[in-house]
């Protein structure tokens, strides 16, 4: 399977073991020769996901086999720039150290909701991270916490997540689309994440929908992020809540409207909050029916934030990408929502930090 000679492999072996990334595990049952011994990855491993989104943050330490031993989460503004997030995110790990989780980091890896230098280490230009462009995460992070560090974008964290833990666990090719305050989505083929030549691969939520539509975060106008991600979302909702008794209710008690208001106000039955899911859909499901009659993939994930809207957004999605894509692409294409949940993103976060580490010379 890794295509090495015995001698290459016992000589990788032995220096996993050295590293302390593997350990001797016994021999296996006997087959009527010499029995072969077992190896496994140290019980000792552990591996920390940073998962740094729009509005939170969320750190999970595991095993060496990705399994979540403790998780954390916590509100954050990303806008307040590198330090003070990347210092509560920090200081994430170190609740997590003090509950006993771990007393060494082997590998770390953190998600940004922004394009990455995957080759860096850094965000690059990112629309909702004022204050961070070409911040060196990836070195900020390995010399905090002493232990290699890997950077992405926070949607190919999550798709790696969903090929590890998910509902892609036996898929190669797929599409993974998060909806929350940006539109991204992460693009795996044949098992691997695609970032592009320079890691901008799967920036959907600048791609232009109306020419004449509101002006987006990346200064262009017209961007599905624009239409349909969580600050467009909360902007409509306001416009309509003179016809929405719910959401008129709660404007004036709370003073700002959410995607989970309009998800509220859906479940019961409101029709504006209906009509204005239906429409964000419709627009998603547009981009997404070019993408799939383009990639062909397996299997098309639905997450994020804004994802909550639940079946409503889902069915109009489904809707449009089966309906404007040709049927050999779409007849048997399932179109699902998520089941990790923000573990997508922490789960695949230490896989990152691991394949990192694991493929290290």
């Amino acid at each position: 399977m890794v295509d090495l000679s015995r001698s290459k492999l016992n000589l990788e072996i032995d220096r996993l073991i050295e590293l302390n990334l593997a350990e001797q595990a016994g021999l296996a049952a006997s087959r009527g020769g010499r029995r072969s011994g077992m190896v496994r990855l140290a019980g000792s491993l552990r591996f920390v996901g940073i998962d740094i989104g729009a509005t939170s943050i969320d750190v999970a330490v595991t095993d060496g086999e990705l399994k979540i031993l403790g998780h954390v989460s916590e509100p954050c503004d990303v806008r307040d720039g590198p330090v003070i997030v990347l210092n509560q995110a920090m200081e994430m790990v170190g609740k997590l150290r003090d509950q006993g989780y771990f007393t060494q980091l082997h590998g770390a890896g953190v998600g940004v909701p922004g394009p990455v230098s995957f080759r860096e280490g850094m965000p690059v230009a990112p629309p909702l991270m004022p204050g961070w462009d070409r911040y060196p995460v990836r070195e900020t992070v390995g010399q905090e916490l002493g232990c290699p560090a890997a950077v992405d974008n926070d949607v190919n964290i999550m798709a790696l997540g969903e090929l590890h833990a998910g509902l892609a666990k036996q898929v190669d090719d797929f599409l993974f689309v998060k909806i929350g305050t940006g539109i991204g989505c992460g693009i795996v083929v044949d098992g691997k994440i695609y970032r592009g030549v320079s890691g901008s691969a799967g920036d959907i939520g600048h791609i232009r929908v109306d020419d004449q539509g509101p002006t987006c975060a990346c200064g262009n106008v017209g961007c599905l992020e624009a239409y349909f991600g969580g600050a467009a979302l909360a902007r409509e909702a306001t416009a309509i809540a003179g016809r929405s008794p719910y959401l008129g209710e709660r404007l004036r008690r709370t003073g700002t409207l959410t995607g989970e208001d309009v998800a509220a106000a859906a479940e019961m039955g409101d029709a504006e909050a209906v009509r204005l899911i239906r429409d964000g859909g419709r627009r998603v499901g547009t981009v997404l029916a070019g993408l799939v009659s383009f990639f062909n993939p397996g299997l098309v994930i639905i997450a994020g934030g804004v994802a909550k809207l639940g079946h409503v957004l889902l069915a109009e999605i489904r809707s449009v990408v089966y309906r404007r894509s040709l049927p050999l692409a779409t007849g048997n294409l399932p179109i699902v929502l998520s089941e990790l949940g923000a573990d997508a993103g922490v789960i695949g976060a230490a896989r990152l930090s691991s394949d990192h580490v694991f493929s290290a010379p």
